[in-house]
């Protein structure tokens, strides 16, 4: 199968990107600086990421909003239009079928952003429902560029001051050169930022444009290690079939006072009589980095093992996420135990690393 290319496939190409496969996609891993230095500089200055596999679900129709407060299980009363809300699609068994992030747009229009892979998962899903929604796949529309970093804002004001003033989780849409397009509060790095979702026609433009204004191209290589580092679960790795959002330390997506919705049975069980499982943080006394698929083990017996894990450039040190049974405790010393070689580790809560530290 022929994988999808990002509208801004060739401006990787001129940048002499490393472009591997990423969720059926070609996508840049890191360009000839390398994620480390693309990591730095997100933590300090200002990157751009594209993020244009990520998929985009349109949602209309006078029935949108009660349809999506079942469908989902975070509580859309909480926001309002103009503003964004990341929540959890679920089976009837609990399980993270997708996280996603919600904008709401128009009074009865929505925009849901799947994960890339889990896209027509999540179109089905709103389809399944009802007729009486319009539901269409919308993410060959546009691309979507993620401006990340602590400088970030610092360089959209240099384009546009209300690009600049999109606040954290809101959603406006803002006309740069006459290019109308979406700016959301939202990343996937830790760090303050916006992504914006432009039309594909014009999405070159606003590259070179952000590009020429300080914005330093990053890769997806640079994307994932600055994640971890936030301790922010991918899915397939920290989230999917088999684990629920209370296992993942995020109870707080799910709401449990808005009414019915997919999987609150389960939830409500899993809630009552505790997870048998968690999502911890594991820190490496080394700088060897810690691999997804390592043994966790304490005390010679095998408890869990690493499901993300890299070098951290903020710490120095090797890091991991993984789930373990619910009654290890914080700070416990284990051993990460790999094909080669063994890592010395402590259990630590999530994140590793906070912008406001």
């Amino acid at each position: 199968m022929a994988l999808t290319r990002s509208p801004l496939f060739e401006e990787h190409i001129r940048l002499s990107a490393k472009i591997a496969e990423f969720a059926g996609w070609e996508m840049p891993i890191s360009y000839p600086s390398g994620t480390l230095e693309e990591h730095r500089v997100c933590r300090s200055g200002c990157v751009m990421f594209d993020v244009s596999h990520l998929g985009a679900v349109s949602v209309k129709g006078k029935d949108a909003y009660s349809e999506l407060q079942y469908i989902f299980t975070n509580d859309l009363s909480r926001i309002s239009q103009g503003k964004a809300q990341y929540s959890h699609l679920l089976n009837e068994e609990g399980h993270v079928i997708d996280d996603v992030i919600i904008w709401w747009i128009g009074e009865d229009e929505f925009v849901i952003m799947p994960n890339a892979s889990n896209t027509k998962r999540v179109e089905d899903a709103l389809r399944q429902r009802t007729r009486e929604l319009d539901v269409r796949n919308s993410t060959k529309d546009r691309a979507v560029i993620a401006i990340q970093g602590p400088k970030s804002r610092n360089v959209l004001e240099t384009l546009s001051i209300g690009a600049a003033n999109v606040k954290r989780f809101h959603v406006e849409n803002i006309n740069i050169d006459q290019c109308s397009m979406i700016v959301a509060g939202t990343g996937y790095t830790g760090e303050d930022g916006v992504e914006i979702s432009v039309p594909t026609k014009n999405a070159s433009w606003l590259w070179n444009l952000l590009k020429d204004s300080g914005c330093f191209p990053a890769g997806l290589g640079a994307r994932d290690t600055l994640r971890l580092e936030a301790g922010l679960p991918l899915h397939g790795n920290e989230l999917g079939e088999g684990i629920s959002p209370i296992q993942a330390n995020m109870k707080w997506v799910v709401s449990m006072t808005k009414g019915d919705f997919i999987g609150r049975k389960a939830i409500e069980s899993e809630m009552t009589n505790g997870p048998k499982r968690l999502l911890r943080g594991f820190a490496s006394n080394s700088r060897r980095p810690l691999r997804r698929g390592q043994k966790i083990v304490l005390d010679g017996i095998e408890v869990g093992e690493i499901s993300s894990g890299n070098f951290s450039p903020t710490l120095g040190s090797g890091i991991g996420m993984g789930y373990i049974p619910s009654e290890i405790l914080i700070n416990t010393d284990v051993v990460v135990s790999g094909d080669r070689s063994d890592s010395q580790a402590k259990v630590v809560k999530l994140p590793f690393y906070s912008a406001q530290q």
